[in-house]
């Protein structure tokens, strides 16, 4: 009886061995599973995989912006192109904006904000009255990256036929000093507004001033739609706009209303503006 009840509860040495394994190799895959998330968490991403992350989001694209012509026509349609491309496929870019830029005032203003369509390009038209320079800021999209386009420049050719014709709608309509029309003018005051609505020149309102706008002509080379500045020694008291033939379209003095007269003297000076 003594070895029997034993034998029940004293197991050999090699068996009480084995359950000792057992039950350690439990305790220390329960302790795994329940650590599993946290060291999950707390495993370091790797520096190659952020790398190359960081550097497909940071293709730079190469963005062009082109006008339709260099020398505008004063009152036609100016179009800028700006294009995006791969700089390694140089296929098309598409999506995202382009946000058109004009030099203006000493800073960059926007003129307008467009898409980029399937063909990389984004398109912008408008009217512009004076010469001016233009680029293109590209708003990135995915793994291309903003960028800016160079500057480029466009001359607004202003035609003098439009001057004069403009000139001619004002005869007949009286002198008043100070005035910048469109009922009545003063001799700056008329040509001040001819050369905005005709040419898109915006002119002082002083005949002195006026005498430094637009570029010097020779008196022989005077044409038609040209600025004539009258002067006191080099003073400008006086101006009109070249009708040809040694006549001025102006607007003279209180009693006299515009129309084309006479170029009484032959101190002035030509400047081109159109």
């Amino acid at each position: 009886m003594h070895e029997l009840r034993s034998g029940r509860h004293r197991l050999p040495a090699k068996r009480r061995a084995g359950r000792l394994a057992l039950a350690v190799g439990l305790c220390v895959c329960a302790g795994q599973l329940l650590a599993g998330p946290a060291l999950a968490e707390a495993a370091p991403v790797s520096t190659t995989t952020v790398a190359a992350a960081q550097a497909a989001a940071s293709v730079t694209p190469h963005v062009t912006i082109k006008p339709n012509t260099a020398r505008l026509p004063w009152g036609n349609t100016l179009v800028l192109t700006a294009t995006i491309t791969d700089p390694s496929t140089r296929k098309a870019v598409w999506g995202g904006t382009v946000q058109f830029q004009v030099w203006k005032g000493g800073k960059w203003v926007s003129t307008g904000t467009r898409p980029v369509y399937s063909t990389g390009k984004s398109i912008l038209s408008i009217k512009p009255y004076e010469s001016r320079m233009y680029r293109a800021v590209y708003s990135g999209r995915g793994s291309y990256k903003g960028t800016v386009t160079g500057r480029t420049s466009v001359a607004v050719i202003a035609s003098r036929a439009k001057v004069l014709a403009e000139a001619r709608k004002h005869i007949g309509k009286p002198y008043k000093f100070g005035a910048v029309g469109p009922s009545a003018f003063d001799c700056s005051g008329f040509t001040k507004y001819v050369y905005k609505k005709a040419a898109g020149r915006v002119l002082p309102h002083k005949a002195n001033d006026q005498q430094r706008s637009g570029t010097g002509v020779a008196k022989n080379k005077a044409l038609p739609g040209d600025l004539i500045v009258i002067r006191s020694g080099s003073y400008g008291t006086h101006v009109g706009i070249y009708a040809g033939g040694g006549y001025m379209y102006d607007s003279p003095r209180a009693g006299v209303r515009v129309g084309k007269h006479k170029i009484w003297s032959s101190n002035y000076v030509v400047r081109r503006l159109a």
